[in-house]
């Protein structure tokens, strides 16, 4: 999963992303409106964290914009009032959901997953396939009900695997949902993050190689 978080406080920015993160999911930070409408020009996003009171643009008129855009893109405001008026007015905007400040950090994980799984096929919480079961909230991973350990971006590649039920995801699409735009995309990172997982998911291969396509399970 890839989110944008938006927030003109930099040290909250940076520790929501860094936890993000940790969380096995694609993050890209900016820090006001401007850079957040030229980032969702340029990239496709599950889950946008967007903080309402932004310089430059206003955290409204971005929302505003992935809407009229017609994105996919799921919003989750967050705001420092927590008053009714301002979270209807949010939702009302075209918020998919809205926190207000301070937050727990692990509701924030639970409504940013939330958000991404409302894709035009809604998917369960718990995704199984060809006897692998993966759990994104749990950060668990089963096949033929043994665990498998995993590394975040292992873990987020498997899920946007997961997530395809079936179809081909070309290597360009996994370097996009699991790793973030500071990575060099002329890497073999997704190759080398493949190989690793077939190994640890063990025999016989669930991840199928589709010559000059990508991989699907």
């Amino acid at each position: 999963m890839r989110v944008l978080v938006v927030e003109d406080e930099q040290l909250l920015a940076d520790a929501v992303a860094t936890g993000l993160r940790r969380e096995a999911l694609a993050v890209d930070v900016v820090y006001d409106g401007a850079a957040a409408l030229e980032r969702i020009g340029v990239n496709d996003y599950d889950v946008v964290v967007l903080d309402r009171d932004l310089p430059l643009v206003h955290g409204d008129d971005v929302c505003r914009r992935i809407v009229e855009l017609g994105m996919p893109t799921r919003v989750l405001m967050l705001t420092a009032s927590g008053d009714v008026s301002d979270r209807v007015e949010g939702l009302e905007i075209g918020a998919d959901d809205y926190l207000p400040k301070p937050f727990a950090f692990s509701e924030l994980i639970a409504r940013v997953r939330a958000l991404g799984r409302r894709t035009s096929v809604p998917l369960p919480p718990v995704l199984e396939r060809a006897g692998i079961k993966l759990d994104p909230n749990r950060r668990e991973v089963f096949r033929d009900g043994k665990e498998v350990q995993l590394a975040p971006k292992e873990f987020a590649v498997l899920e946007v695997l997961m997530r395809s039920e079936g179809a081909v995801v070309s290597a360009e699409q996994l370097l996009e949902k699991a790793w973030d735009e500071n990575t060099d995309p002329f890497t073999n990172v997704v190759r080398v993050t493949v190989m690793t997982l077939r190994r640890k998911l063990g025999e016989p291969p669930v991840i199928v190689t589709v010559p000059g396509s990508g991989y699907r399970i």
